[in-house]
Parts: structure tokens; sequence; C-alpha cells
């Protein structure tokens, strides 16, 4: 009788089964790692294309941070140019020059067609001086200058206005050789102010030249606005005319006047009566035309026949 051979063990039939399920999980698991691997790759290349794409944004702002930067030193060179007035662009305008040889009306003529010039090229102070001292020839250049300082210093207001005292002013100031300050301007300017306009102003210790220049022009302009109320009120003690007495005097006028018929010139107009009223002269002894005085009827004045 034949030896049975033994059953398989239940651990040699199973093993073949978790081997599968172990390949399934693994195979899984490689998938997922796979498809995460090509998201992170996705993931990248997108932080990439947004690093390069504010890189780019960047770049452009900063080289239009640079170009309105050369704009602006452009045009802050532009305009330094202009307003630094070169003197080959003044002498450009063929100014005429001076050499003193001259009638004072035509000086003066000189003086205003420069100030023409310099205003319409808005040319510094400093620059006016020295452009006007490069026209001046001869002994004008010494002359002028120290005419026009003592002008300056002798300056007072006058009878012009303060308008056109501190344009003097203010034009001879550039002749004065001096360093000066900002209050002794003041002080110039209010010592040579007339007398009445001085008494407004020199209570007040204004210390800055173009508030002082203002403050002066507005007590000028209030002190004659002052004065004509003044001249146009009646004086104490002058009547006042009424309506009905202009009016009155103008009846009376007008009645008496020589332009009127002769039948009614020859008849003067007289009170009559107690009630104050004006009418034709009347006689009171006859009641004719003329004054009881001169009465025909009256006995001196019967003729003789």
């Amino acid at each position: 009788m034949t030896s049975r051979s033994p059953p398989p063990s239940p651990s040699s039939m199973d093993a073949p089964e978790p081997t599968r399920l172990m390949g399934s999980i693994i195979t899984t698991m490689q998938q997922q790692n796979a498809s995460l691997v090509q998201q992170n790759a996705l993931s990248l290349q997108q932080l990439e294309a947004a690093r390069f794409s504010t890189e780019r944004t960047q770049e452009q702002y900063v080289e239009l941070m640079s170009k309105d930067r050369t704009e602006t030193r452009s045009s802050t060179l532009s305009d330094n140019c202009q307003q630094e007035w070169s003197l080959e662009s003044f002498l450009q305008h063929h100014p005429a020059k001076f050499s003193g040889k001259c009638s004072p009306d035509e000086a003066d003529q000189w003086f205003e067609d420069m100030e023409r010039i310099f205003n319409a090229k808005k040319c510094s102070e400093e620059n006016r001086l020295i452009y006007s001292e490069y026209l001046l020839t001869g002994e004008a250049s010494h002359c002028v200058r120290f005419a026009k300082e003592v002008e300056f210093l002798e300056l007072v207001q006058g009878n012009i206005s303060v308008s056109d005292y501190a344009t003097r002013f203010k034009h001879l100031r550039r002749f004065y050789t001096m360093e000066t300050s900002e209050e002794w301007l003041c002080k110039k300017f209010e010592n040579g102010l007339r007398g009445d306009i001085k008494l407004l102003i020199v209570g007040l210790c204004i210390r800055e030249f173009p508030v002082l220049v203002e403050r002066v022009r507005v007590s000028e302009k209030t002190k004659k606005e002052v004065e004509s109320q003044h001249n146009q009120q009646p004086r104490v003690g002058e009547p006042r005319a009424s309506k009905g007495s202009v009016s009155s005097r103008t009846t009376q006028h007008a009645r008496l006047s020589p332009s009127k018929p002769k039948d009614q010139s020859s008849r003067a107009l007289v009170p009559f009566g107690h009630s104050g009223q004006q009418g034709p002269v009347r006689c009171f002894n006859c009641g004719g035309a003329h004054l009881r005085s001169v009465c025909p009827k009256l006995a001196k004045y019967r003729k003789c026949k």
C-alpha cells in the first residue's frame, strides 16, 4: 500500500495572495509618487514663470524710473540754462552802449530800455547790474555808478506816489556798493517817506521790505479815501440847503429873470398882504400897478392945468 503525500501547509497556499497585494500597493504608490513628481515639476515651472514675470516687471519699472529721472534732469538743466541768462544771450538783443555824453532824458531812456530787456528775460538782480556796467564806456562806468549811489542815499518820496517811490528805490538800490540788511533797507525807506505817511507807519516797526512797501501803499490809499470823504462833508456852521429852499430860490430867480416878456418884466414881485404870498405890485390908494408913494391921484402928484 502506497503512502499518501501530506497536504500543503496553509502558509504555503496563501503566500501568492499577499505578494500580489503588496505588489499592487507598491504599484499604486509608485503611480502616486509619479503624479506627485509631475505636479511638483508643474508647480516649479509655474513659480519659475511667475518669478521671471516679476523680475521683468521690476526691470521695466526701473527703466521707467531711470527714464523719468533723465527727463527731469534734462528739463531742470534746460530751465537752469534759461534762468541763467548768459552775457552772450544778452548781447544778442543788441543793447546800446552808454558813454555818459547825453542829456538826462536820454540817460533815463537808456535805463528804461535795459529794464525792459531784463524783465522780459527774467534776469537776476546781480546779473542786471553786471550787464549794465558792461555797456558803460569811458568815464560813464564810474560817474554813473557814483551818481546813482548818491541819488539812492538822498532819495525821498516828495510829491510822488508810494508806488513810484518804491520803484525808484528798488532801481537805485542796485548801485549801492555797501552791504545792506533787510532792517537797514526798511529804515532807509521809512526815512524817505513823506511826513504824513511816515506817522502811520513808523510805529509798526516792520522789518521786512516787501511787507513794508505793501503796508505803506495801503496806508496811502486809506488816507486819500478819508481826505476825500472829509472834503465832501459840510463845514461846521454852514447851513444845509433843503430841497424846498432850493426850489423856492430857483422859482424866484426864474420869476425875476430878465428873459421874460416886457409886460411882466416891468412888474416887480413883492409880498402882498399878510399871507406872505407873492403877486404883482398894487397901489393901496387907487389899486393901480404902482407903488402908493408914486400914485398920481395923491395931492402932491396932481398936475397943474
